[in-house]
């Protein structure tokens, strides 16, 4: 009986020790959340240290949140920590969406910040955005040539714009809403159709913000997370006569095709000046042939009894005759061969 008696003193002794550890390990906690108005418990405590859960992190925050005038409990902020977000940003969102009179509750900022993870932008920055406006160059310094967009008036003469957008987060549209490249992207679309139906690249330089109103009216902002306030031309500058110069271009090539028809017309030319003159050799080789056969019809003549020596003499003095007309004329034709 006294070694039981024993037991339960020790076995008292060991518990007391331990539930003083725990105590004293979580007492600074506890002292304060309960002193700051946000009082978490030390079993809570003991249950988010044997979780894995950072409990410094957990009360300082809810501290932050009740000093704010939010009542957020430490469930919740275990909760959306363990699915991997940013208890901090979600609170101090939370603040700031707050004191700007945004409506903002708890399950919208962590989805938010859900979304934003793997991204370098944060649930904090989303609201900050929506409170003061941001400013998007567009295009990006990385994006057209030195940093603007150009465009062609109906004229012909080209246009160097650079514009600074205005927006500001909505929040409604945030999560699953396009990003900033998406509205700089459109925002780049609308200059260059404004650019492109002046009817002069003059008109656009005396009223530039007809620019901005027509990419307004386009409502760019559709299905983005971000309000476009305003669209400003911050830099215009003249560039190229693209007209006179695809004219130009457009002059040359017809150049060049039209020296390629005539080449092809001049080469059917001589290939028919070739085959005339290979015609013309041909009829007088046809010629020579006929007149070789006047001595071989002769000499049948004179075998058949058809053409007297009478007859060949007269028909020699006929052609020395006509040589000598022909060469006394001076046109050396040649008498035919007997």
């Amino acid at each position: 009986m006294p070694n039981f008696q024993l037991l339960l003193v020790g076995g008292a002794i060991i518990v007391a020790i331990i539930l003083f550890l725990i105590v004293a390990k979580f007492f600074n906690l506890w002292l304060r959340a309960r002193i700051s108005n946000a009082p978490v418990s030390i079993v809570n405590l003991l249950a988010m240290y044997l979780r894995g859960i950072p409990n410094a992190l957990i009360v300082d925050t809810r501290i932050t949140a009740a000093k704010a005038g939010l009542n957020i409990s430490t469930d919740q902020l275990e909760a959306h920590y363990l699915s991997g977000g940013e208890v901090t940003h979600v609170v101090l969102s939370l603040i700031a969406a707050d004191k700007a009179g945004i409506p903002l509750d708890f399950k919208r900022a962590c989805a938010i910040d859900l979304a934003c993870k793997g991204t370098t932008k944060t649930v904090l920055e989303a609201v900050r955005t929506s409170i003061n406006p941001k400013v998007i160059d567009c295009p990006s310094n990385d994006m057209g040539r030195g940093g603007k967009i150009d465009a062609v008036a109906k004229d012909g003469i080209s246009l160097r714009v650079r514009a600074r957008v205005t927006v500001r987060t909505n929040l409604d549209r945030f999560i699953g809403g396009a990003t900033e490249e998406t509205v700089v992207a459109r925002v780049g679309e609308g200059i260059v159709s404004s650019i492109g139906s002046a009817p002069s690249y003059k008109s656009v330089l005396e009223n530039p913000d007809s620019i901005s109103k027509l990419v307004l009216t386009k409502g760019v902002d559709a299905g983005t997370a971000f309000e476009i306030l305003s669209i400003d031309i911050a830099d215009i500058d003249v560039g190229e006569n693209v007209g006179a110069k695809l004219q130009a271009e457009q002059a040359e090539t017809d150049k060049k095709i039209a020296q390629a028809n005539a080449e092809v017309r001049r080469a059917a030319a001589v290939a028919v000046e070739q085959e005339m003159s290979a015609r013309t050799q041909e009829m007088r080789a046809r010629v020579v042939e006929a007149e070789a056969q006047i001595p071989m019809a002769m000499a049948e003549a004179f075998r058949n009894g058809n053409l007297g020596i009478m007859d060949f003499a007269r028909y020699k003095n006929i052609s020395a005759d006509t040589d000598m007309r022909t060469k006394i004329a001076g046109t050396d034709t040649g008498s035919p061969q007997s």
